[in-house]
């Protein structure tokens, strides 16, 4: 079966293609299909904007289509980024400009203070356009500088509880086992697999 994952994420891509590995759908984005896809994440909430796209995504295949919405919420920044974590340091920016903006507002919080998770919504929508939500949390804190060189986003400067090493530091393989999207991925799989 035929699953379109309503990304232009590539680090998205290939954290769901493996966890989907062997469940029998295909994953395939809007440019794999040569769609054009731009959808504006103007909703206050993760969900609201998972459920923005999954429904754009379904409107222009008719087919099972999954939305996510994720980002990193800081407790000493009253839960920022938050939805705003991929446009924390303005248009253009990469990564690097956006983890190097949260550890300069950072830099005073003592590390006692510098809880936060990631935090990911999945909407799926089937053929019928019948919704489903799913949500996952990783919660952790924040170091001082980044570690590591795998994943992408946040993930050099985000410790999950229960570990040394960051995100970055500790490889696809452990991260697609506890990440936020990986929780919630797993809930969409069964729920997938349960109607296979």
């Amino acid at each position: 079966m035929k699953l379109l994952f309503a990304t232009g994420n590539r680090g998205k891509v290939s954290e769901i293609k493996d966890l989907l590995a062997g469940s029998g759908w295909e994953v395939s984005t809007p440019a794999d299909s040569g769609m054009q896809f731009e959808v504006e994440e103007d909703g206050v909430t993760f969900e609201a904007n998972a459920r923005k796209k999954a429904h754009v995504a379904h409107a222009a295949t008719g087919g099972w289509s999954l939305a996510d919405d994720s980002g990193l919420e800081v407790d000493a920044l009253g839960g920022m980024p938050g939805v705003q974590s991929a446009r924390y340091a303005g248009p253009g920016a990469k990564d690097e400009d956006r983890y190097w903006k949260l550890l300069e507002e950072l830099a005073s919080v003592p590390d006692s203070e510098r809880s936060a998770r990631f935090r990911c919504v999945m909407c799926l929508v089937d053929p019928l356009e019948q919704e489903k939500v799913f949500s996952g949390i990783c919660d952790g804190h924040i170091i001082h500088a980044p570690r590591g060189s795998s994943g992408f986003g946040y993930d050099p400067v985000f410790v999950p509880d229960g570990y040394e090493q960051t995100f970055a530091e500790l490889g696809l393989d452990v991260k697609n086992r506890i990440s936020h999207r990986a929780r919630a991925m797993a809930q969409v799989v069964r729920w997938l697999r349960d109607r296979g």
